[in-house]
């Protein structure tokens, strides 16, 4: 499960704008994906400890 998450999330980060259409010239899109990435590792690891 966890691999799987991850490849969408490198799909998503690298190929998101060919994918999904949108425009984000200043990298904010990108920035929130990553901030959500992070913030789920996060609160995944502090609910099994």
């Amino acid at each position: 499960m966890v691999m799987l998450a991850l490849s969408m999330f490198i799909g998503v980060f690298a190929y998101g704008d060919q994918v999904l259409g949108y425009r984000d010239p200043d990298g904010m899109v990108q920035l929130a994906l990553l901030a959500t990435f992070v913030f789920g590792i996060i609160c995944g690891t502090k609910l099994r400890g």
